[in-house]
């Protein structure tokens, strides 16, 4: 990543008007009722910490850790969870938190394996969704910004575990 050059995509200040968009949306689509937040280990911590603390309901929150990437930049395929939720999310509303749907297989299997523990609703926010690599049909029921393909990093992004500290989101530059 070092010899990479990057180009800031969404800054700061951007990522954070349009957090405060999605919380205002998801907190008037969920007010009155029990939300349990579930985010996805490790990209998706800094977009869901800034997104729960500017709903204006409360929620529960709980993790998962899958994996699909390993050290490279192209998803292989094959789903790993983890990591598991800790609650009880039978009869409850669920908001998974998500950082990027890229191919779509890891939500998709994620979505699936919660559904069998029949909550009350299930639907997904994801930061940033790269339609240009859908490998299955998924669409994000909230989504911050769209972006067609390119290899993004900060904001909790990362490559091999470099550039999640990054305040803005910046595509790579070969």
């Amino acid at each position: 990543m070092d010899q990479m050059q990057k180009e800031i995509l969404f800054s700061r200040e951007v990522i954070d008007k349009r957090v405060k968009e999605l919380a205002a949306c998801i907190s008037q689509d969920y007010e009155g009722r029990e939300l349990i937040v579930i985010g996805i280990l490790k990209g998706a911590f800094i977009f869901m910490a800034d997104l729960i603390r500017a709903l204006s309901i409360p929620c529960q929150v709980d993790f998962a850790r899958l994996a699909s990437y390993g050290a490279g930049s192209v998803s292989s395929g094959k789903v790993i969870l983890m990591n598991d939720i800790e609650m009880s999310i039978r009869g409850k509303d669920i908001l998974i938190i998500e950082d990027i749907v890229d191919t779509g297989i890891t939500l998709s299997y994620f979505v699936q394996w919660l559904k069998e523990r029949n909550p009350r609703s299930l639907k997904v926010c994801a930061f940033l969704d790269k339609r240009g690599r859908r490998k299955v049909t998924f669409e994000a029921d909230y989504v911050g910004f769209t972006i067609e393909d390119g290899f993004v990093v900060g904001y909790g992004l990362d490559f091999d575990e470099k550039a999640r500290f990054l305040p803005d989101v910046y595509i790579m530059k070969e």
